[in-house]
């Protein structure tokens, strides 16, 4: 199996990266974010095409929270990737890997060659993320509902250890029909754990059809609430939205804190865009090239 190596000075590059978006204007901010989420889409259908499989629609909607937080928020160090204060980010809907790894190759923890082994045999780069084989994954993840879990377990842990970091979890929305995310919802609360952020994509599709047809999630935002948690709804397409909301957790002293952002599945590409069949379809050539069309602009 190949072993992914950080990119020299990927970490200087990522601290100035962030530094200036921090004292952009919120126009330019937004531009550069909206750029990089661009160049991760593309990226995305470049690997998935090739493959012959993967989640597109999936990691479409959750592209622009994935940009801004590993371009903007999360304190990470590509070439130090096990950094003992670093934010956790875990990714709790792991299919959807390959957005991940191209955000991890865009900040440097690894060259943007290796993505061209996706889902190839013996490639570290799989369907779900492995923490032992890809540097910057935090879990593997892919059972839905374990994300937010061990979420709660990684902040206990930086509580304990007296460490400033965060956690950030982002969440699918039909996958919040698994129990196991209210009971650490109940006990990110009970304990308190203003560390920890999760971050919802609610798309409101999954695997076969609309959220609300499978099981009802609404009103999401007040179940958060009464589960003791601090909420703030945004549109997960908008950067400067995302930047603020992210950059300016937690919320409140005390409190988890979780951001529900309102996506598209498939977003970016007409005929993906909230389309349930894009769930794990894979393009065919047409249809690849018109995404690639679509995303040139």
């Amino acid at each position: 199996m190949t072993e992914l190596r950080s990119r020299p000075g990927s970490t200087a590059e990522l601290g100035a990266r962030r530094d200036w978006l921090e004292h952009a204007e919120a126009a330019d901010r937004s531009e550069h974010l909206a750029a990089a989420a661009t160049a991760l889409r593309r990226r995305d259908l470049e690997m998935i095409t090739a493959a012959r499989m993967g989640h597109i629609g999936g990691d479409f909607s959750a592209a622009d929270i994935v940009a801004t937080l590993y371009l903007g928020v999360l304190r990470v160090d590509p070439e130090a990737p096990d950094w003992p204060d670093r934010d956790r980010y875990i990714q709790s809907k792991g299919h959807a890997s390959a957005i991940l790894y191209a955000a991890l190759a865009m900040v440097g923890f690894f060259e943007d060659e290796a993505l061209d082994t996706y889902m190839a045999p013996l490639s570290p780069l799989n369907g779900h993320p492995n923490r032992r084989h890809v540097p910057g994954v935090e879990s593997n993840t892919g059972p839905l509902g374990h994300g937010l879990p061990v979420g709660v377990g990684a902040a206990l842990a930086g509580r304990l250890a007296g460490s400033s970091r965060r956690v950030f979890v982002l969440t699918g929305d039909g996958e919040l029909q698994e129990g196991s995310n209210w009971e650490a919802a109940m006990a990110a609360a009970h304990h308190r754990l203003d560390n920890l952020i999760a971050i919802v994509d609610r798309n409101g599709l999954q695997q076969g059809a609309r959220t609300e047809e499978t099981n009802g999630l609404e009103p999401l935002a007040d179940k958060w609430t009464a589960f003791g948690w601090q909420v703030l709804q945004v549109d997960g397409h908008d950067h400067e939205q995302l930047y603020q909301a992210l950059r300016g957790t937690p919320l409140a002293a005390g409190k988890p804190t979780c951001i529900i952002a309102r996506t598209q599945k498939g977003h970016g590409v007409s005929f993906m865009t909230d389309r349930v069949e894009w769930h794990h379809k894979v393009p065919d050539d047409q249809q690849a090239s018109q995404a690639r069309k679509e995303l040139a602009t």
